[in-house]
Parts: structure tokens; sequence; C-alpha cells
């Protein structure tokens, strides 16, 4: 086999796999909530699916899709890109939309058929006086040319950036050495050369070109849990919490256990479906109280972290009940963070948590950490 074969059929398989990662969300009303209804391939006529005319937002992952307001892509189309859309009123498709497919990955697109873009989440960077993100913290989202002006200069030891690049740059009005950061985790400063350094910092833009040279070591991935777009957010009970100790010590946590009980005649079926959501260490959630997520791992995904429950057998049922543990090493040792387990709307999640969290947590529509 030739190169240029051998090439093109390489090529051919990276559009295979983009047009594979495509997909498209559509929501029953605005800012993502309602019934929803997800395409990943082509889709001629909505009434076959239960959702003509019903698309009130979407979200768009992977590549870009056509959405048109008849069957068959007829009529009116609009081309939308990777992102979320939490109305689409705004391109005056509120309930009209009946088929939609994907674009192929070279196609050409005119400026006018694109939908309007959301805004996006403004990018932000948070420094923590000690490393480990622990400690007092100051948060920007925009540029700082003076730490000393907020109390704050020569002390960041670690950092959590989202949304987009920082330069951060250890003498005032971005003068001396320079490093920029990417979004993710920085534990510690250190390996920049910046702990206790740091005086001022701004945003890269997206088009500006970098040198791989200028950049600090590649961080680990943070969960960004901002709000998008003003979604609505709900309170989740916290069903659990179990701390984490870094070092050795006394350990002690909270976990829901299955216990056997006499059975009534009526059955309790069902079954404990959860999600592991990695979160961003150092970002508040809940409604202000301080509250912190943590992450081990970075993106958000899903688990099963739970069995049948409810399952009768011989005249008992199974319930569930909370129990106190605690386990003893030699030492001193004060909690990394803690494995904090919450329920919203059926399903437990879990998330970790730098300091102990209330009695909720707050969480948008689909279960997902919010601040």
């Amino acid at each position: 086999m030739n190169a240029t074969i051998r090439n093109a059929l390489v090529m051919a398989g990276f559009a295979m796999t983009a047009q594979a990662a495509a997909q498209v969300t559509f929501y029953e009303n605005e800012g993502f909530q309602g019934r929803n209804f997800t395409a990943n391939q082509q889709v001629n006529n909505f009434a076959q699916h239960g959702f003509n005319d019903r698309a009130s937002s979407a979200v768009v992952v992977g590549n870009r899709w056509e959405v048109c307001e008849d069957a068959r892509f007829n009529g009116r189309c609009v081309v939308l890109r990777a992102g979320r859309y939490p109305s689409l009123a705004a391109m005056g498709l509120n309930d009209r939309v009946s088929s939609v497919r994907s674009v192929n990955v070279n196609a050409q697109i005119e400026d006018h058929r694109y939908a309007p873009m959301p805004a996006p989440t403004a990018p932000q960077i948070t420094f923590y006086e000690s490393e480990g993100f622990q400690g007092r913290n100051f948060t920007t989202t925009q540029e700082i040319r003076n730490f000393q002006r907020y109390g704050f200069n020569d002390r960041a030891s670690s950092a959590v950036v989202l949304g987009d690049r920082w330069e951060v740059c250890e003498d005032n009005r971005f003068s001396g050495r320079c490093v920029v950061l990417r979004p993710g985790r920085y534990p510690s400063l250190a390996a920049m050369g910046l702990n206790d350094r740091a005086s001022s910092v701004r945003t890269v833009a997206r088009n500006t070109r970098i040198e791989d040279n200028r950049y600090a070591p590649a961080p680990v991935t943070a969960y960004d849990n901002r709000r998008r777009n003003n979604e609505r957010v709900y309170d989740a009970n916290v069903t659990s919490v179990r701390a984490v100790l870094a070092n050795s010590g006394q350990r002690c946590w909270v976990e829901r256990e299955q216990v056997v009980q006499e059975r009534s005649n009526n059955t309790v079926p069902g079954a404990i479906v959860g999600a592991i959501i990695g979160g961003v260490l150092g970002h508040q959630i809940g409604s202000g109280s301080g509250q912190k997520i943590a992450t081990v791992g970075g993106a958000v995904g899903g688990a099963l972290v739970g069995a049948n429950v409810g399952r009768a057998t011989g005249g008992q049922q199974a319930a569930a009940q909370d129990v106190q543990r605690c386990e003893t090493v030699p030492g001193q040792a004060r909690p990394a963070y803690w494995d904090v387990t919450y329920n919203f709307r059926g399903q437990d999640h879990t998330v970790q948590m730098t300091t102990p969290p209330g009695p909720t947590v707050r969480v948008n529509a689909q279960g997902e950490p919010r601040a």
C-alpha cells in the first residue's frame, strides 16, 4: 500500500470517528428542561420519535448539526456548532424542529446559515495560599496588574484555571518571568518556579499562539462547576459523608448499609443507580456555604454505585440505613477531602469536596454540581 492511499484511509478513519462522535440533544423546554431526545444519526422526521415541533433548547457535542423546521430537511434550516443553546427562539426554531442531520467535517458553511452562539462562560482563575489548594484563596475573572492591591502579592502556591488560558507573572504589570497556565488544576506552583512569587495575571486571547516553552507543565483536568447560561439549579439532599485522609490517623465516615426487615404486604421494588461525578478542587458549591468540590480523575462520567434495593425474599425486604464506621492508623492526620453522596431525583451521585458539606448541595437538572 503506497503512502498516498494509506494517508487517505487514515483521514477517512478520522472523519468516520468524528462523525460517530457527533451528538445533539433536544429539550422540550428552554434552559435544558423537560423531556429530551438525543440523536447521533440523521433523523428525517421527528414525528416518528414523538418529538415533532417540541424542541425548545439543545446541546450539541462533537460536530455541527443542521436543524430544519420541516421533515426531510425542508423549510428553514440552521446549522448548530458544538455548544449549549438554552433557547431555540433566538434562531426562530422554538417548537418548530422536525428533522436534523450532522454536517460533514469538511463541509464549507456560509456564515449566515449558522445559529447565534451562546455567550461563553468567562475565564476564571483561583489562587490558593498553600499547596494542594489549601488556605486563603483569591479568585478573578479579569486581569490583575498588581496582587498587592488585593493582599495576595507573592502568596500563591497553587491554582485552578477554568475556561481559558491565563498568563501569570512574577512581577506587577506582567513583568519579570511569566508562565501560561492552561485550564486545569495546578497543586503546586513550585513546579514552574512561581511558588509565592505571582504578582500579576491576565487572560490569553483564544487566537494567540503561544510557544511551547512558555507553558507551565500540563495540569490535572478540572471540571467546571459554574452555572451555564443561567441554567436552573436545585438543592439535592446529602445522604452520606466520608472523610479521606492524606496521611495516617483515624478516619470516620457514614455509609449506607442494607439491612433485612420483615416484609409487609407492600413490596418496595427498585434500584439505586448513581453517577460518579468528578468535581473541581476548590470551587464552591451550595448556597454560599463555603462548600468546595475536589476532583480525583477530573471529567464527569457515569457509573453504577448501588444495587437492587427492596427486593423481597421469603417475607423479608431490604432497607437502607446510615451507619458510622471508623478505622485507626498510627499518627496524626487531617482529611484531604470528603467523599459526599447526595440524592437527586431518585439517583445517588458522589462528589469529592475539600470541606465537609452542609445538608444539601446545589446541582443542575442532570444532577451535576453547580456553584
